[in-house]
């Protein structure tokens, strides 16, 4: 089941994200094959104000799972996530 997660970051969040940010890339490194991308969100001034990931599990409270475990949730960097289910169609491995 693929997911789209859109993350974002609390106001006046950026110095604590770029804190935790290492955190966060291991534990997506650790993910692996349930990564099918992951970025940054920018603002207009091309400042990080949030991460989107498209991630693989087999449902979602496996991916719930994850999100209980991210860094940037467990130190309240993301302030609003949304997710929805989709479809990948054309995936680049």
């Amino acid at each position: 089941m693929h997911f789209l997660v859109k993350a974002y970051d609390g106001e006046g969040m950026l110095e604590k994200r770029l804190m935790v940010r290492p955190r966060h890339l291991e534990g997506m490194a650790r993910l692996g094959e349930h990564v099918i991308c992951a970025g940054g969100l920018l603002d207009s001034s091309g400042k990080m104000k949030g991460s989107v990931l498209v991630l693989d599990f087999a449902d979602r409270s496996e991916l719930d799972a994850y999100l209980a475990d991210e860094p940037y949730v467990q130190e309240q960097v993301w302030e609003k996530i949304e997710v929805e289910r989709m479809n990948v169609v054309i995936p680049k491995r």
